[in-house]
């Protein structure tokens, strides 16, 4: 497990503005959170440097760019080796519509929340995909019915 970072409150106010908008410039973080535009760019320097901030993204509305359907996948393996685990894991990071992978106790061994653009489209990735991993020895599948919380904004 990673260690944490010591953080004082003008950090966490520096990460919750950046979490709700990271296009913000130095002045406008430094007017926000009360510190001199200089001082917010050493210390998102800093929190750069300890892995606390890492990438600069865009959110994209999926249901826009026609990836509306949310589908929760949960596989059991048949077999747990760390070699078959190393397999499996760089098969799902080389898979667009595998938003989020968890190994996960309990009765399943992963739980993926999966994004296509129908069900047709769902079941050529679990067919064609995910089922003909030769590691892979069943799924669960639980398709949202609406998205009733949806956060990217860590607590601090």
């Amino acid at each position: 497990m990673k260690e944490s970072v010591q953080l004082d409150e003008i950090d966490r106010r520096l990460l919750r503005a950046l979490q709700e908008d990271a296009g913000l410039s130095h002045a406008a973080l430094a007017e926000r959170v009360g510190a001199s535009p200089a001082s917010c760019w050493r210390r998102i320097r800093a929190l750069e440097q300890a892995g606390v901030l890492t990438r600069t993204v865009r959110l994209v509305d999926a249901a826009r760019v026609g990836r509306g359907v949310s589908v929760m996948l949960q596989l059991r393996m048949n077999a747990h080796s760390p070699e078959v685990r190393r397999d499996f894991e760089a098969f799902v990071r080389a898979r667009p519509e595998v938003m989020e992978c968890y190994s996960m106790s309990g009765e399943w061994d992963y739980l993926m929340r999966i994004v296509v653009a129908d069900v047709a489209d769902y079941e050529r990735f679990l067919m064609r995909e995910v089922l003909r991993h030769p590691n892979v020895a069943g799924a669960a599948s639980h398709f949202a019915l609406s998205q009733v919380k949806y956060e990217t904004a860590i607590p601090v």
